[in-house]
């Protein structure tokens, strides 16, 4: 079986979760504005390699530094896993309290 990009970001997304105690209220507040702070550099941080693979992709043909789009996908996955604790819709933190993958 093969899988396509979406797939494997589905997996990393959506995929086995390690089993994590739920946090009390308060501790869960705390985390929550450590991520929101985190997110918030994140976005910056997007909008950096963003504008560089942009001026990258105008001076090499179109042609995407390979190793600038998969920190991009890296990235995304991270934010995606933020949004979810943030929103409740999971109990596990994302790095650097778990893996990366």
């Amino acid at each position: 079986m093969t899988y396509n990009d979406d797939d494997k970001i589905d997996g990393r997304v959506y995929g086995e979760q390690p089993e994590v105690k739920a946090d009390g209220v308060g501790s869960r507040v705390l985390y929550m504005i450590l991520i929101w702070l985190m997110l918030s550099l994140a976005q910056t941080v997007l909008t950096v390699a963003t504008v560089i693979q942009l001026a990258i992709m105008l001076v090499s043909n179109h042609k995407p530094n390979e190793r600038l789009a998969e920190f991009g996908t890296d990235l995304g996955v991270w934010m995606a896993k933020a949004a979810r604790y943030q929103t409740g819709a999971s109990d596990v933190k994302p790095w650097p309290w778990t893996e990366l993958d």
